[in-house]
């Protein structure tokens, strides 16, 4: 039997999203990625490495920004490993727990320096999807986000990242600001705008591929905080996903009881559960 690992090109498409649809919800980042650019390495602006024994691809890792690996052991995750170097330039990896808990173990033997200072490890962050009716009504102030509030959803977008990394997204190259651009233009964003042009709640659908979709960048003025209203404003956000996926999940940390809660009441159960690791 010939193991093969090697970079992925277009060639592997197929072949990498029959094996990625597998699990569509847990791999739905790269599927979305992948769907949009291929696997050539200038377009989607890195290298995806891959792992074919005999013919069949057994696992892969994605080595961008994000570094996200899939395998479903630990022998294919030592041998993807093989091709992460000692010198990072990613600010984190993701995808299903299992694969990143054992490439984060393997790298931070390895490379102590490189990978083995992360700024935070949420190991366990339960991935949810849409099962059940909610057991409250929709919010009929949220509407699909326009361009004429661009700048208010951008000030809360990135209150709500900064709130949830603990770092700005703002950098030089306004890539941040140009990537929820190009969400809210999509159709992709949802918001409550106040009588004044504040954005009172704000959630996007992040990432896409065919009938799935994920949510991402939930946020509430913390002004509005505790008064019950976040329940209504998800069951808005889940009714118009739903009108255009029959798939709609996200991820959320297992230490945000109040927003576990929360996606229950709208109708979210747990079907597995995600890692990520913050450099």
């Amino acid at each position: 039997m010939f193991t093969r690992v090697r970079v992925l090109d277009d060639t592997d498409v197929g072949q990498v999203t029959e094996f990625l649809q597998q699990d569509p919800v847990g791999n739905l980042f790269l599927l979305s990625r992948i769907q949009a650019n291929g696997l050539d390495r200038g377009r989607l602006g890195c290298p995806v490495v891959g792992v074919v024994h005999s013919g069949e691809l057994q696992g892969m890792l994605h080595l961008g920004a994000n570094v996200v690996p899939v395998a479903s052991d630990e022998s294919t995750i030592e041998v993807l490993s093989s091709k992460v170097g000692p010198w990072r330039t990613s600010s984190s990896m993701m995808g299903r727990s299992g694969p990143v808990m054992a490439l984060h173990r393997i790298l931070s033997q390895r490379y102590p320096r490189a990978w083995g200072r992360p700024r935070e490890v949420r190991a366990c962050q339960p991935l949810l999807e849409l099962h059940e009716p909610s057991r409250v009504g929709a919010d009929p102030r949220v509407k699909a986000a326009t361009m004429d509030h661009f700048q208010a959803y951008f000030q809360a977008a990135v209150a709500m990242y900064t709130e949830e990394v603990g770092v700005s997204p703002i950098e030089s190259s306004g890539g941040y600001m140009s990537h929820m651009r190009t969400l809210v233009q999509k159709g992709h964003c949802f918001d409550i705008v106040d009588d004044d042009g504040t954005v009172r709640w704000k959630s996007d659908i992040g990432v896409d591929w065919r009938t799935h979709c994920q949510i991402q960048g939930v946020w509430l003025d913390p002004a509005w905080r505790g008064k019950g209203l976040a329940d209504a404003a998800m069951t808005a956000v889940a009714q118009l996903c739903r009108r255009r996926y029959e798939s709609v999940s996200l991820y959320v940390n297992d230490f945000n009881t109040r927003a576990l809660a929360m996606y229950r009441t709208v109708g979210f159960r747990q079907v597995g559960e995600m890692a990520t690791v913050l450099y």
